[in-house]
């Protein structure tokens, strides 16, 4: 079994990879200074980006392979575990890493919302792929992060890392926003698969033997990360999918309430609601009526 290392700070973070610490909690790391090293897992307890300069072994994030190439960016969030798949041979990593300690950002506004910058979670096939434009923008980022840092500390300091942290994300969020449109991936076309998906679902007996169909399980069945495929059918639709999923619920239920044989209860347990009063709550909410109003209306 692979030996795992622990980074709790970004001390032993910089010391891992043979880099100065000029601030405690954050860090911009010249990856090329770390050396030749084996196959090592690794268990973050800080916020992570990787700029990678060269393939060097595919990146293994949880039980599965990052997608991650030359040019791309990898994000690693707290708690998250990773490693490089590399058959027991030495490789060399070559690019810059930003690693931040969560202390970094409490009592901020980037503190406060950087749960919104849900590619801290994506898994496989998500890195962001960067053009040569965007990459230039990301290292003119990093720079005046290393900039800060080479600076003797002062009042300004935090302000200064922390403006320009969140600069940095809110690049990677419009890049993200590109890429859902322009990258040819793997899960092109994942809109007309989530709909057959859906279709499929409600044509069957799951509804009732599992329940309504969650977001993560659509997902999983997608082979994407809940929050990667949540960000894509909200750039695609400009709905949630939780919404969307709702709406077709709806679509299905109006067509089950035609049945003037079943009742609404029936109905509702048909289309894995728990509780018939639930399926009454949200269809008055989203199709304005009751279904037993929107029975007699039809």
């Amino acid at each position: 079994m692979d030996s795992i290392i622990k980074f709790d700070t970004v001390g032993q973070y910089n010391a891992f990879n043979n880099n100065e610490t000029l601030h405690p909690l954050v860090s911009v790391v010249d990856l090329s200074k770390s050396g030749k090293r084996l196959n090592v897992r690794q268990n973050i307890g800080l916020y992570i980006v990787f700029l990678k300069e060269i393939k060097c072994g595919d990146l293994k994030y949880g039980c599965n392979y990052y997608d991650y190439e030359e040019g791309t960016l990898v994000f690693v969030g707290p708690g998250q575990v990773i490693g490089v798949e590399n058959n027991g041979e030495y490789y060399e990593p070559k690019g810059t890493a930003l690693v931040f300690h969560p202390d970094l950002i409490k009592g901020t506004a980037l503190g406060r919302h950087i749960h919104d910058y849900t590619f801290f979670s994506y898994e496989i096939h998500e890195a962001l792929h960067l053009s040569e434009s965007e990459r230039k923008i990301i290292i003119d980022c990093l720079s005046k992060i290393r900039f800060e840092l080479e600076h003797a500390i002062d009042k300004h300091s935090k302000t200064l890392i922390v403006t320009n942290i969140e600069l940095f994300l809110n690049y990677c969020v419009r890049f993200y926003d590109r890429q859902f449109i322009t990258r040819e991936v793997p899960h092109s076309g994942i809109l007309h698969r989530f709909e057959d998906l859906l279709t499929e679902y409600f044509q069957t007996d799951k509804p009732q033997s599992v329940g309504l169909p969650s977001v993560t399980y659509c997902a999983d069945q997608l082979n994407l990360s809940a929050n990667y495929f949540g960000d894509l059918i909200k750039k695609e639709t400009g709905k949630s999918a939780q919404e969307y999923i709702q709406l077709k619920l709806m679509d299905v239920a109006k067509e089950k309430i035609f049945d003037k044989d079943k009742t609404v209860s029936e109905i509702a347990y048909e289309l894995g609601f728990k509780y018939p009063q639930h399926f009454t709550r949200l269809f008055k909410q989203r199709v304005g009526y009751t279904p037993n109003e929107y029975r007699a209306l039809n």
